[in-house]
């Protein structure tokens, strides 16, 4: 094996466009979650219940959008369809400032779900559609970059502006809707389709197997179960940290962030050069290894060194995966491959946080990470069945429809 390209490859026209209308729309996405709760709970009255359901309907909502947005963006170019859930993302952050209570809620949080979803599904696969070969793997790393970024500077920008306006929920849902429109004329200088994506005879393919192409299913099923570690960590590190007498939970999750994203920038290289599957079993087998790291940690560096090892295999797992999907998918089904398979990251996390939740229930926290680190586990043993074929087809031979 060569030598890793330490540094950033060489990124396709029109790439900064991308990320960053992604990202600005990420931080409308984030900047309401941690205003949400309290906004359903105070003003409106509702309980614990009503804030589950609001903040639960985005993820179903999203679940169902990315396969439509895929092969929609397969049928008209990327950048209409970006344009599309960019506008929905800024009518969701106008519908909060509507009084419907409850109910009123859950519409924009189904239109947002809606919207995030076109646009990471149509920015990721635009990505895959203009990626080299030989850097695709790292240029798919990096786009998750902006949605990573979005979703942990967002909170933090909501916040700010609530304290920053004597808890002003309207300046909060303000910025929810003009970053969008910022977006917007972001999405506007997004380059266009050379040519047509979608031509019909030529490895499309029609039904539920045009939405869900299979070969979405292998890397996407891996994708899902690994990610029950990631819902194990986000549901009970903190708590479990405080209850061992360690604490410092939010540091800890920090250290995972910054290991995500370092790895990404600096051995990003690495699933194009080991090949899709290696480095996705790999990346499981070392998220795993995170996960039993902190069901046994005893001290904060204990803790800190689990955060940074997962973070570490958690980095290469989303583009790792990816690879082995482009490997079996047509150019003519880029969009619905795409779309289907970040479906299953969000399963991921709506099956596995009562799952890990269960088990922390019966036998404790460290159980939930006990859980999490099995999930990787078989994400590993699913990847292993995977072709040993690390790039996507440059023809149009679709894979077999289900």
């Amino acid at each position: 094996m060569s030598a890793l390209r330490i540094g950033l490859p060489t990124f396709p026209r029109g790439t900064p466009v991308v990320f960053a209308a992604t990202l600005i729309n990420m931080l409308a996405v984030g900047a309401s979650l941690p205003i949400l709760p309290r906004y359903i709970t105070g003003p409106l009255g509702a309980g614990n219940v009503e804030v589950g359901i609001v903040i639960g309907s985005f993820a179903f909502a999203a679940i169902a959008a990315r396969p439509l947005a895929g092969r929609w963006g397969d049928r008209r170019g990327r950048r209409p369809v970006m344009i599309a859930g960019t506008a929905l993302t800024a009518v969701a952050g106008l519908l909060y400032a509507v009084p419907a209570g409850v109910a009123g809620l859950v519409v924009a949080r189904v239109l947002l779900g809606i919207g995030e979803g076109i646009v990471y599904t149509s920015g990721a696969a635009w990505v895959a559609d203009r990626s080299p070969d030989e850097n695709r793997g790292r240029l798919i790393g990096l786009f998750g970059l902006s949605i990573w970024t979005g979703v942990a500077v967002g909170p933090l920008l909501g916040e700010i502006i609530f304290q920053a306006t004597d808890s002003s929920y309207n300046a909060v849902w303000a910025l929810c809707t003009i970053a969008p429109l910022v977006a917007l004329l972001v999405v506007n200088r997004m380059p266009g389709d050379e040519k047509p994506v979608h031509h019909d005879g030529e490895g499309a393919k029609t039904g539920f197997a045009s939405l869900v192409p299979k070969a979405a299913f292998r890397p996407g099923l891996a994708l899902m179960t690994a990610n029950f570690g990631y819902a194990a960590l986000a549901s009970f590190l903190v708590l479990m940290l405080d209850q061992k007498g360690i604490g410092h939970g939010a540091l800890a999750f920090g250290c995972f962030a910054a290991a995500v994203v370092l790895n990404r920038l600096v051995f990003g290289d690495l699933p194009d050069r080991l090949g899709g599957r290696r480095s996705a079993m790999l990346a499981a087998g070392i998220e795993a290894l995170g996960l039993l790291l902190f069901a046994a940690s005893d001290s904060l560096p204990v803790a800190l060194g689990a955060a940074v090892v997962m973070g570490t295999g958690f980095s290469m797992l989303f583009p790792s995966l990816a690879l082995l999907l482009l490997a079996e998918t047509a150019p003519a089904n880029r969009g619905a491959a795409m779309g289907a398979f970040t479906a299953f990251f969000d399963l991921g996390i709506a099956i596995g946080s009562p799952l890990v939740g269960l088990a922390a229930s019966a036998f404790g926290y460290p159980a939930a990470f006990v859980a999490g680190a099995c999930g990787a586990v078989v994400g590993l043993l699913i990847a292993a069945t995977a072709p040993t074929n690390a790039h996507s087809r440059r023809g149009d031979e679709a894979s077999e429809p289900l």
